[in-house]
């Protein structure tokens, strides 16, 4: 069993910045990707940054500048720093482990989630 959970999030003021943090536990093996969603209320959950086990990132274009995803395999985490927060960056914020091993299918796991919120 796998277990993924997220920590960090908060209220945070306009201007501020944040890391977020994801760790995963169980039996995890083989991480290949491990990487950052966010879904804010009446929206559908979006891609924030992905980070690959060898360290290739890769962002949305609505997040590259300000976001910044890093990782630490041996640990099994992955980091999320928000730099100057807005209001429209209130949301929760998922991690998504994706293992993988050869010659069979990718296995993701999430975590239940690490509240944003943006606001003075």
């Amino acid at each position: 069993q796998v277990q993924v959970v997220e920590s960090g999030g908060g209220l945070v003021q306009p201007g501020g910045s944040l890391r977020l943090s994801c760790v995963a536990s169980g039996n995890v093996m083989h991480i290949d990707t491990m990487g950052w969603y966010r879904q804010a209320p009446e929206k559908e959950r979006e891609l924030v940054a992905t980070i690959t086990r060898t360290g290739v990132t890769d962002y949305a274009d609505s997040m590259e500048g300000r976001f910044s995803i890093s990782k630490n395999i041996a640990k099994k985490m992955v980091y999320l720093d928000i730099n100057n927060l807005k209001p429209e960056d209130t949301a929760v914020y998922y991690c998504k482990i994706t293992t993988m091993i050869p010659f069979d299918r990718p296995y993701h796991y999430w975590g239940q989630g690490t509240q944003v919120t943006v606001s003075s």
